[in-house]
């Protein structure tokens, strides 16, 4: 079959093309196909018999190329050393600003096919231009201030200079300095001559902008704090408006991630609902987990709750395609768009539990944390985390271990061989603790009411202590405060920080009608006067010093324990309702009972706690699940504090789980409060 010269032409011209495609990729170009179509294939006079070349030449200044029919006597020898031998070779000539060949060049022998040969001629300014991009894109990832990326985008010869590369890196080099260094170059940037050439290029060159290059200019402008009713934010906001349907997973994620620190404006408003839109459409295209979630990220917390639904749906769809990292990642997507789904969560968690050795340490924290953020509470989850951390000691630092500890405590969960593990390992690592450290520890210990094994108890907290005395001097009044509080919870009282406590001064400061957490203070001062005067009394606290009575919990009897509690008794006078006891812990019903705990007595006339040694008192407590650390009847914080005190003032403390309480019938009622009360 013969082909015509002008269709095997055409054949080479379109390899060629392609060809062309791969480097416009290489050099920065999204694609070459739109200016093909554009241009075309002019059709030329019939000279030394080559009827088409591309028209127009493409007009790029990068790359200029022609086809000639005899070129193979100007292309050096070496060129063909291992080539065939039917002349279809693509040769490059490098020179300047070379114009568009006619032709004529050449007038050597015609190849065997009877077909021209092809030959590609690429300028030397396109070399020279990737080098300068490469060169640029070195000396972008040195620098270290905005200022010096404008100062290197005013200098820098490259003539297409990436505006988003040059954005991000500005963002990059002040995303990790402190507030005082980023205000200050924040000023330097914007009085930079060479912001204002960015910013006007960028406006410029927003509609020849990639999807992705038009998500990360908004995003790194909105981080820098360019102002959003800038005409730069405002054209490109636009501009992705107009081309949303064009952008990708990475570019919805990446636009998203900007919405959510832009103010609402109409605009704004218009393109949050339209990526909703645009994600509702293309559920039903999604293959992969990975586009799942970065769609699921893309709407945010406060999308239609149907739209969260059918991306769950999609999800458990998928579930048998979950990878270890797919499991650990969907908790940081369920959070980030606010939607705690118990099926997804509990197949997830499953997961993480069968690898949970080969879980790092960050996901790890990103799992916890989002469980926090979604209030999901696995015991089964938090225990496989806490197991393992607490059997390979060795392989984490101590500022890993309080990580783990403050997030567990988020999550009222007590990990009490973890807790004891670290309690052991810490004092001798005590120069590394910070004050931030040890008030973190404190906390984790007195909210959940730990307290160490025996053999190391007064090691630990000493420790602490001296830890803590050692930045008296750094202590603002309310770090004092919350420090020695916690001690007091964990029955230990330094006397160097509890003088300095009570300094005139400093609770004044605590207890200032312009201090916003005044209560706080006063109700937490008041506690440790308390631990003071009923487990320590040999500390004296200075004449001067005034804790003002802060004002009575607002609490009331539980009724359903009430009804019971007649049923039980008989008679409402046998017992009495909410009382506050030294003004701080509040009592639901108190019951009067001989000492061996058989029968109720009544209560004698001028009562006075302690007054009658043949009176045994009974506190019936009312408690909230939330009292209690998770899955178990450990009580916290201040429900523990005040059992504490109840005991020392003779008081027998009869505990009820208001949810379990409520799920009894009322036979069942009568016979636990009867239970609690009397002795068995």
């Amino acid at each position: 079959m013969n082909i015509h010269p002008a269709g095997n032409l055409l054949l080479r011209n379109l390899r060629l093309c392609n060809v062309l495609s791969r480097r416009c990729a290489l050099t920065g170009f999204r694609s070459c196909a739109a200016h093909i179509q554009t241009h075309g294939f002019a059709p030329l006079k019939r000279q030394n018999g080559s009827p088409y070349c591309l028209g127009k030449h493409f007009d790029w200044t990068t790359t200029r190329f022609h086809f000639s029919e005899k070129t193979e006597q100007r292309i050096p020898s070496a060129v063909f050393g291992n080539e065939a031998e039917n002349g279809d070779v693509h040769s490059r000539e490098i020179s300047g600003d070379s114009a568009p060949s006619n032709g004529r060049s050449s007038n050597g022998p015609i190849a065997r096919n009877g077909s021209p040969s092809a030959e590609v001629f690429i300028t030397e300014r396109s070399t020279e231009r990737d080098k300068s991009l490469d060169q640029f894109f070195d000396r972008l990832q040195r620098c270290t201030s905005p200022s010096d990326v404008l100062d290197l985008y005013v200098e820098s010869a490259a003539t297409r200079r990436p505006i988003s590369s040059c954005l991000m890196t500005m963002w990059r080099t002040t995303k990790r300095m402190a507030e005082d260094q980023k205000r200050y170059e924040r000023k330097l940037m914007f009085e930079h001559p060479g912001f204002e050439t960015i910013c006007q290029q960028a406006v410029k060159g927003a509609q020849s902008m990639s999807c992705n290059d038009l998500a990360y200019s908004l995003f790194a402008l909105v981080k820098i704090r360019v102002s959003q009713h800038s005409r730069l934010v405002h054209t490109l906001l636009r501009v992705t408006q107009e081309r949303l349907n064009e952008f990708d997973e990475r570019a919805l994620s990446v636009l998203s991630s900007c919405l959510k620190n832009l103010d609402d404006s109409k605009s704004v408003g218009a393109l949050r609902t339209g990526l909703r839109l645009l994600v509702e459409i293309r559920v039903p295209q999604i293959r992969t987990v990975i586009a799942l979630q970065t769609m699921m990220r893309c709407i945010g917390k406060d999308a239609p709750l149907p739209l969260k639904k059918k991306l769950e749906s999609k999800a458990l769809s998928l579930l048998k395609e979950f990878t270890l990292p797919n499991s650990q990642y969907m908790f940081v997507t369920l959070a980030a768009m606010g939607h705690r789904s118990h099926s997804l969560l509990e197949a997830c968690s499953n997961r993480v539990i069968e690898n949970i050795h080969g879980v790092p340490f960050w996901r790890l924290v990103h799992v916890l944390q989002s469980s926090k953020d979604l209030q999901y509470r696995n015991p089964a989850l938090l225990s496989a985390i806490g197991d393992h951390v607490a059997s390979t000691p060795a392989i984490w630092q101590v500022k890993q271990f309080i990580l783990f500890l403050v997030l567990f405590a988020d999550l009222s969960f007590r990990h009490a061989k973890l807790m004891d593990t670290f309690a052991q390992i810490m004092p001798a690592h005590s120069e590394s603790l910070t004050l931030k450290d040890v008030l973190s520890v404190l906390r984790v210990y007195a909210l959940l009411n730990h307290q160490p094994a025996t053999s190391g108890k007064e090691q630990f907290l000493q420790t602490l202590s001296d830890v803590f005395e050692m930045y008296l001097s750094k202590c603002s009044s309310l770090e004092l405060l919350h420090g020695i509080y916690s001690f007091c919870l964990l029955g230990h009282y330094p006397q160097a920080a509890l003088s300095q406590l009570f300094q005139e001064d400093i609770l004044s400061e605590l207890q200032s009608k312009a201090n916003s957490y005044r209560e706080s203070n006063e109700r937490m001062l008041q506690c440790i006067y308390l631990c003071l005067e009923l487990e320590n009394p040999s500390f004296t606290r200075p004449a001067s010093a005034s804790i003002a009575n802060p004002l009575l919990p607002g609490a009331t009897a539980n009724l359903e324990v009430r009804k019971a509690l007649d049923t039980v008794l008989g008679d409402s006078s046998l017992y009495r309702q909410g009382l506050v006891l030294k003004n701080i812990h509040f009592i639901d019903f108190e019951v009067a009972v001989d000492q061996e705990r058989r029968n109720v007595v009544p209560f004698p006339q001028g009562d006075a706690i302690g007054s009658d040694t043949n009176i045994q008192r009974v506190a019936v407590l009312c408690t909230p699940v939330s009292a209690f650390c998770l899955g178990t009847r450990h009580p916290k914080e201040r429900l523990a504090l005040k059992m504490r005190h109840l005991e020392a003032l003779g008081y027998h403390v009869a505990l009820v789980s208001e949810q379990e309480f409520g799920k009894l019938s009322e036979d069942e009622r009568v016979g636990f409060l009867k239970g609690a009360i009397f002795a068995g």
